[in-house]
């Protein structure tokens, strides 16, 4: 029998393999990572054309999965008998840790009948015995664990999983305990198998795969808590443990896939940072991200025309945490992730945003090896953000905007998300509550103890018209309602965008951009991305608290990049010299005498036909 467990995949393996295969994972051999392998349902189906990596934060789990891969490789040599009749054979009993705690013989707790767990103990014991004698080798010691560990399985008198047992003999833990060998197959010779016990998000980047399978916890259920009990037999060191249930302390196993927000930042953590080409999802309906976050996030990383998903209807386990009266669905995600072309976005809706030109952008700059970038009119930060310099220079003519990059960079992103939540709760902001909207608006603008407040601004953009950021000439914030919201694309645009930026050493400055011209040394890279004089955004158009654009400040810019040249300061200038009709003769002229390098963009903001937009360099 398998050893039953908790989002067991047993009964939905195949699913997962037909995937696979349909996405051209099977035809050649490769490295497949099972990250939260629990029992090993899928790795013991995938190693039979692939070299298989387990890893699991339980190292009862860990040593399951792992013996049921081995099992074949054990001929048990040094021992020169067979381990099972060994033990099977003798009668042997030892009044140990089981036999005193998890039996009704010194306790109150039914987790085992009496000569079952005096049974247990003597398994254990012999194991551990053969194996400090050097009688086992390490893969033997392991699979007789596994072995175990499935015996126990057999016989516990639990509803499966040991948070508690049961008041009554369930007629299976009635039954005299044997240790039998797991089924293998010969063709688990073939191929390489190696073992983790470690918390994902600590190894990451340092394990080399081609194929990332998740299949991390859904819910708030603790595996530690749930399977303390295996964890003691694997680990066999009689700890200290509670009174009631007759836990150990489970504090190291507690796992942050069960936290809500923490979830959400630990997914976008491993898609950034695996080594993996393929990435494989498990999870469910009932889980903590929704479908819809998971999709949005694996399109950041990987390339969205390869992007899969699968639906599959099951039955599930039930406690007082998970959601009833409903139905339950299995969901795979798959993805190829983006080999050099991943942009993260920012999450504010900054009109002009530049990220569907980022990669265009960088590959012009992959010409030189700046130490500093200057995104000189940062706004979004979309260009800034996906540079890799020694430092960043964010500057914005907007001192909210600013202040709110710097939120993003300062405050932890669990306790961001939290606050940005809390606030939307406490004032029921929502699409098209224009109530709602105001009342916190006005707070905003006129409480002078929350007058500022990034936290408040960001949430108001967020329900705001279009999410714009619009000022009127004093300084209020003075968008409108509309029918936007914190969506789970914006959640994880907001998510990944956090991580970033707290990873990049950012100065960040609300200076006009004259003054931070002034600041670029010879070696630096300035990228310049001012209003548009042919176009006008609702944030700079002079009317609303900005300096609005026109031919007199458009020539001064120009000036000003003509002396970044001479100082030996690399530059990028963005700006559109033709919209419909109009033609910015004076960007033509300015041109025409000098020998920049002028590249035409190609539209990427899917709505202008006759518009002409052109990134200027002088490398």
């Amino acid at each position: 029998m398998d050893m039953r467990y908790l989002g067991n995949k047993e009964n939905f393996v195949h699913e997962i393999v037909n995937l696979m295969t349909r996405c051209g994972l099977m035809k050649k051999k490769m490295i497949f990572f099972d990250a939260f392998c629990g029992t090993g349902a899928v790795s013991k189906v995938v190693a039979e054309t692939h070299d298989v990596i387990l890893n699991d934060n339980l190292i009862s789990a860990a040593t399951y999965a792992y013996g049921r891969l081995i099992g074949s490789r054990c001929s048990f040599e040094k021992l020169e008998k067979n381990p099972f009749v060994i033990l099977n054979s003798s009668r042997n009993t030892k009044e140990g840790f089981n036999y005193l705690n998890y039996s009704p013989a010194k306790s109150d707790r039914m987790y085992f009948t009496e000569e079952n767990a005096a049974r247990i103990d003597y398994f254990r014991e012999q194991i551990e015995q053969w194996y400090t004698e050097n009688k086992i080798t390490l893969d033997e010691y392991r699979y007789l664990l596994a072995c175990l560990i499935e015996a126990v399985s057999s016989v516990s008198n639990t509803a499966g999983v040991y948070g508690a047992y049961l008041k009554h003999w369930d007629k299976r833990a009635l039954k005299d305990i044997t240790i039998e060998p797991i089924a293998q197959q010969d063709w688990f010779f073939l191929n390489d198998v190696r073992l983790y016990n470690k918390k994902i998000e600590t190894i990451i980047e340092s394990v080399q795969c081609d194929i990332l399978y998740l299949d991390p916890p859904y819910t708030q259920n603790q595996y530690g808590t749930q399977y303390h009990l295996l964890e003691t037999l694997i680990l066999n060191d009689s700890p200290s443990i509670s009174k009631v249930t007759g836990s150990r302390y489970t504090g190291p196993l507690r796992s942050d896939w069960s936290y809500d927000v923490r979830a959400h930042i630990l997914l976008d953590e491993l898609l950034a940072k695996t080594t993996a080409k393929h990435i494989i999802l498990s999870y469910n309906n009932d889980g903590l991200m929704s479908k819809e976050f998971i999709t949005s996030l694996m399109k950041i990383y990987g390339k969205e025309e390869t992007f899969t998903f699968v639906k599959v209807p099951f039955k599930k386990y039930n406690n007082h945490k998970t959601f009833s009266g409903r139905e339950h669905y299995e969901y795979i995600f798959y993805i190829e992730k983006k080999d050099h072309n991943l942009v993260i976005q920012s999450p504010l809706n900054y009109i002009g945003s530049k990220a569907k030109m980022v990669n265009l952008i960088r590959e012009k700059a992959s010409k030189i090896t700046p130490e500093v970038f200057f995104d000189v009119f940062g706004g979004g930060f979309n260009v800034g953000i996906n540079f890799q310099c020694k430092q960043l220079v964010y500057n914005d003519i907007l001192a909210p905007v600013v202040s709110i990059m710097r939120m993003f960079k300062d405050i932890p992103t669990e306790n961001l998300v939290k606050e940005i939540r809390k606030i939307i709760k406490e004032y029921s902001l929502s699409a098209n509550n224009r109530t709602s909207y105001e009342k916190l608006r006005d707070i905003y603008n006129r409480v002078e103890k929350y007058s500022k407040n990034p936290l408040i601004l960001y949430a108001l953009i967020l329900h705001g018209f279009q999410q714009q950021i619009r000022f009127n000439n004093s300084g209020e914030f003075n968008n409108p309602c509309g029918s936007r919201y914190f969506n789970d694309s914006i959640f994880a645009k907001l998510i990944s965008f956090s991580r970033v930026i707290k990873e990049q050493n950012i100065l960040f400055l609300n200076e006009n951009y004259t003054d931070v011209l002034e600041k670029a040394e010879k070696g630096s890279l300035v990228y310049l991305d001012p209003p548009y004089r042919n176009t006008v955004g609702a944030y700079n158009d002079g009317k609303r608290g900005g300096t609005g654009w026109n031919i007199g400040l458009e020539n001064q810019l120009l000036k000003l990049i003509d002396s970044l040249d001479k100082r030996g300061v690399w530059f990028i200038f963005s700006y559109i010299i033709k919209n419909k009709a109009k033609v910015n003769k004076n960007i033509l002229d300015w041109l025409a005498v000098r020998s920049y390098s002028v590249q035409e963009v190609e539209e990427t903001q899917g709505r202008y036909n006759d518009r002409k937009e052109v990134i200027i360099s002088n490398f």
